[in-house]
């Protein structure tokens, strides 16, 4: 007789489902039995938060809901951290767990605890399945709920009987029906126009949701039409080629960066996909000052330095092209638009010629964008390193430089790039991580390895937590208790039957890379970092005045 759990699955086929992430319980054996049956590939994790990275990653790359399952309690509870971090980073994911029979849950019982209270603040919906009816209704609201804009995490609890119970006999897959494109409003194109047309030196700034809605060809031909700037978020690199004459590099480091010059003399700034929680508008719109159109599929969020003038809610790349017709002007280049350009560039340069040994920073963001090709990824784990990466990284397609900066987990990378992998396998991938970061979800290099999904994990070794270091250095004058010993990482790499390789000189790594990039398999590339260029670099911006200089 079908179950309760034949029923899930079936629902989670009808959604497209392709993979589950996750570790079994005893609580829910039967939905670990009916996906083994079915065509949805089950990929064992070694740690339920690593399964939570993996589903997210995958549902930001796909744009479908990744999913990931664990059993009730300590295991659950394990997938909290992916799911607050999916939600934060706008990315599609449902997890499910099981949960205690609803002929306990009433009552104290081993291994219960209100999951459901628990998910709550970090999903977009926690729910607890409590009859077997409901099953294919509410798997359809979790995925359409995780896939709407804005999208984000979706939990279910099914309880341990209601699993086990039989499938009722009418109980199917509700069908799905995916909304048609939108088309912006005529009257907000017409005021968003005027202030457009009013404008002296506008500025884009295109986030995450740009690159969610494939916005890039249409924001391409905005900015040409318009020749107006376009700088990025750390989640919107590469919606624009770095490469491309009108863009200016992404906003959202710790100091006044080059590209916040940008906005320093702009009037208007075109905020498109852009999510407050990327990073802070008052770091753009200190005065409050600027007048600002929000395109996006969703309303603005309420914020002090992001007061907005027009809002358009439609579809992002209709926006735009309807917008860009509908100016009819284009505005004369800022002589510190080809200044920005020219300092991240120069940066870089001397990074790549730099043989200094520990590696600088920019030394190891050069050979990274030397090694990979431009449609191919690299997973960026939060730590000083992401700071370099998000600076300095040229990212020529969206979703090629992956940056964890709305939770900015630690430790999310490695697990997720396994997901990147299954979701595009036919792109080389790369975690650039700190040694902090790397040993937290480690034990994931045994999945890539039993799944046969082939990684490259560059560590950049400092043997300390370099940020906090970097950041109490910054505002305290000295740092404390950031400091830690690490394994022979290439000792590390070859127990779990990995190929590990130490770097020990800076003309090592670009060949280590490539020929790690080739090989089929995991390779675990340890690199001595020199961070003393931390505090010389903050030292360097906070001195720059107006004209860069």
């Amino acid at each position: 007789m079908p179950l309760v759990a034949d029923l899930l699955v079936e629902c989670l086929e009808s959604e497209g489902v392709t993979y589950v992430f996750g570790i079994p319980g005893e609580e829910n054996i039967r939905l670990i039995d009916a996906l083994a049956a079915s065509d949805i590939r089950y990929v064992l994790t070694r740690h339920e938060q690593g399964a939570s990275f993996m589903a997210e990653v995958y549902g930001r790359l796909t744009g479908r809901a990744g999913v990931c399952s664990a059993t009730l309690g300590p295991g659950a509870i394990n997938l909290l951290l992916g799911v607050a971090d999916a939600t934060t980073n706008s990315t599609p994911l449902v997890a499910l767990s099981a949960q205690v029979g609803m002929n306990r849950s009433f009552k104290e019982s081993h291994q219960g605890v209100d999951l459901v209270s628990m998910f709550d603040p970090v999903t977009k919906w926690a729910e607890l399945v409590a009859t077997p009816g409901a099953v294919p209704e509410m798997l359809r609201k979790a995925f359409k709920l995780a896939q709407t804009e804005r999208p984000g995490a979706v939990y279910l609890a099914v309880p341990e009987d209601i699993e086990a119970a039989p499938q009722p006999k009418d109980a199917k897959p509700l069908p799905i029906n995916r909304p048609r494109p939108d088309e912006p409003s005529p009257d907000q194109i017409r005021r968003a126009a005027e202030v457009l047309t009013a404008a002296e030196n506008p500025i884009v700034l295109a986030g995450h949701g740009a690159a969610r809605a494939g916005a890039g060809p249409a924001l391409r031909r905005f900015s040409e039409r318009l020749d107006v700037p376009v700088a990025t978020t750390f989640h919107g690199k590469g919606v624009i080629p770095d490469d491309h004459p009108n863009a200016l590099g992404a906003v959202g480091f710790m100091r006044h960066d080059y590209v916040n010059f940008g906005f320093d003399e702009a009037d208007v700034i075109v905020a498109v996909g852009y999510e407050l929680q990327e990073f802070d508008p008052k770091k753009i719109n200190p005065q409050g000052d600027k007048r600002i159109i929000h395109i996006h599929r969703f309303p603005a969020e309420v914020d002090v330095s992001y007061a907005v003038e027009v809002g358009l809610q439609a579809d992002i790349s209709r926006t735009l092209d309807a917008l860009g017709n509908a100016v009819g002007k284009r505005f004369a280049p800022d002589a510190n638009e080809s200044a920005i350009r020219s300092r991240i560039g120069a940066e870089l340069e001397r990074g790549a010629a730099d043989d200094s040994f520990p590696l600088s920073p920019t030394r190891i963001v050069a050979d990274t964008r030397s090694a990979l090709g431009r449609e191919d990824i690299v997973l960026v784990d939060t730590g000083a390193l992401k700071m370099w990466m998000a600076r300095l990284y040229p990212t020529y397609a969206p979703n090629t430089c992956l940056i964890s900066n709305g939770l900015s987990t630690m430790g999310w990378a490695v697990p997720g790039a396994i997901g990147a992998k299954l979701a595009m396998p036919d792109r080389k991938v790369l975690v650039a991580t700190g040694d902090g970061a790397f040993l937290m979800n480690s034990q994931e290099i045994e999945t890539a390895l039993r799944e046969q999904v082939p990684i490259v994990i560059l560590i950049w070794v400092d043997d300390e937590y370099g940020l906090i270091t970097w950041k109490m250095d910054l505002e305290l004058g000295h740092h404390a208790d950031t400091a830690f010993s690490n394994p022979d990482f290439v000792t590390y790499a070859e127990s779990f039957g990995a190929r590990g390789v130490h770097i020990g000189t800076a003309q090592e790594l670009l060949p280590a890379l490539k020929d790690a990039l080739a090989r089929d398999t995991v390779t675990v590339i340890a690199c001595p970092v020199n961070y003393q260029a931390n505090l010389a670099l903050t030292d360097a911006l906070g001195a720059l005045d107006e004209s860069l200089s």
